[in-house]
Parts: C-alpha cells; sequence; structure tokens
C-alpha cells in the first residue's frame, strides 16, 4: 500500500509539472500555447498562447513568431537572455515583449535578423539589441478596443526603425539607437491622459514623444496624433540625427 501511494504520488507530481511547463527545453521546432517557456535551445519557437520566459538564456536559432492573437511576456511579464538567430514575427493583435525594463537586470537579448510585425496589438521593447530592421505595421486597440500603450524605449537597431499607422494609447520612441532611418507615422493615441476609460475623439498631448534618440540616418515623422514631440516634463532631449529631420520631427 505505502509503494501505491508513493506511485500515485509520483504521478501526480509529474502531471502537475507537465501541466505548469507547456515546454521543454529540447532541440528542435516548439510551439507554446500558454505557460512558461523554459530556458534553453531551440530551433524556432512559435507562440499561439499566452507565454512568457521561465528560464535563462533562450536561443532560438531560426525564427520566433508571434501568431495572431498571442501574447509573448506581456509587460515584459518576466526576464531572460534571449538570442533569436533569424527574425521576430508578429501577427495581428500580437503582443511581443522583450528585453528588459531594468538595465541592471543582466540580462542581454538580441535578434539577429528583423522584428516585423503586421497590426500587433502593442510591443514593450527596452534594453536590447535588434541587428536588422525593426518595422511595425498598423495595429493597436483602435478607439474601442483593448486599451494599450507602445513603449520603444533603450533599444539599439542596426538598419532602419519604422513604426506606422498603430492607434491606442501612449506611444514613445525613446533613448534609442538607429542606425539607418527612424520613420514615425499614422500614429494616433486615442485617449486624454486624465481620462479613464478612453473617450473617443479626446486627445492625449502626452503621447507621440520621439526624443533622446540618436539616428544615423533620417529622422521622419508625419501626421501623427498628436504631433510628435519632446516631452521636457518626462525628461526628454533632443534627437540626434546624422541625416534629415524631416516633417514634424524637423524641429526636434
Amino acid at each position: 500500500m505505502r509503494r501505491m501511494r508513493l506511485l500515485v504520488a509520483l504521478f501526480v507530481l509529474c502531471g502537475l509539472t507537465a501541466a505548469s511547463s507547456s515546454m521543454a527545453a529540447a532541440p528542435g521546432s516548439a510551439t507554446c500555447s500558454g505557460g512558461p517557456i523554459a530556458g534553453g535551445t531551440y530551433t524556432s519557437l512559435t507562440v499561439t498562447g499566452f507565454c512568457w520566459w521561465a528560464g535563462d538564456p533562450v536561443t532560438i536559432t531560426r525564427n520566433l513568431t508571434v501568431a495572431d492573437g498571442a501574447l509573448l511576456n506581456d509587460h515584459d511579464f518576466s526576464t531572460a537572455s534571449v538570442t533569436v538567430g533569424g527574425n521576430v514575427k508578429v501577427g495581428k493583435g500580437a503582443v511581443l515583449g522583450l528585453g528588459s525594463y531594468n538595465p541592471f537586470s543582466g540580462q542581454h537579448t538580441t535578434v539577429v535578423g528583423n522584428i516585423i510585425a503586421n497590426q500587433p496589438l502593442t510591443m514593450y521593447l527596452s534594453f536590447m539589441t535588434v541587428h536588422g530592421n525593426l518595422i511595425s505595421n498598423g495595429g493597436g486597440g483602435g478607439v474601442t478596443g483593448e486599451f494599450r500603450n507602445y513603449p520603444t524605449k533603450d533599444i539599439t537597431v542596426d538598419g532602419n526603425m519604422i513604426i506606422q499607422g498603430w492607434t491606442g494609447g501612449w506611444i514613445g520612441v525613446i533613448r534609442d539607437h538607429v542606425g539607418g532611418n527612424l520613420v514615425f507615422s499614422n500614429n494616433a493615441s486615442v485617449i486624454n491622459g486624465l481620462v479613464v476609460p478612453p473617450v473617443p475623439g479626446v486627445v492625449d498631448s502626452d503621447s507621440s514623444e520621439i526624443m533622446t534618440n540618436v539616428v544615423g540616418g533620417n529622422l521622419i515623422c508625419h501626421h501623427n496624433t498628436p504631433a510628435a514631440q519632446v516631452n521636457p516634463d518626462d525628461g526628454g532631449q533632443p534627437n540626434t540625427v546624422r541625416g534629415h529631420k524631416i516633417g514634424e520631427c524637423a524641429g526636434l
């Protein structure tokens, strides 16, 4: 009887372990449908549910894909040193969190290829490096959808950074280093920072912060609501641009 109880206990323990971790840290292509992602090496990784880092480091030798509607490390839920050898692809209504809000955390995240987001709900990117381009087209919760902010802070992009057509809460590009061009266009905040819940047609004057960036190419800003700005109340400084400052960013 004692042996039987021990076997049952071990079975339950193993069952709980399997349920709490949706993935194993084994080489090969993997899909996370929900739960923690163990540290280790993966050939490729696809996220289809709400997943987060649960080990350090994580190496993905090829591509990382966040499927439509999926959430990876939402609000930088957890930190890990993540290396993606290929591209990061973010689908419609998806959320990507990479990097760490804490520069002293000791984690270092690198994307060797590009980050390409097609209508993401948002991305939380901080203290990380992208050796290719960062391209985000469309997305956000809109006027009536889920409310999100879109922070892109303290990152290095060796290529071009293009963020266009996003509609939601606050959005900003702050203290980033961009080797190529930085293009920020047709983005809109739909709220007033003092009004909760969001009120359609009321604009957050604190949004569209493009400040304290270092840009190797041109800084181009068009048709943002509110217009792109440097906000000294947030400690913002003018951008350092080797090329030209164009449009709303001409004086920034």
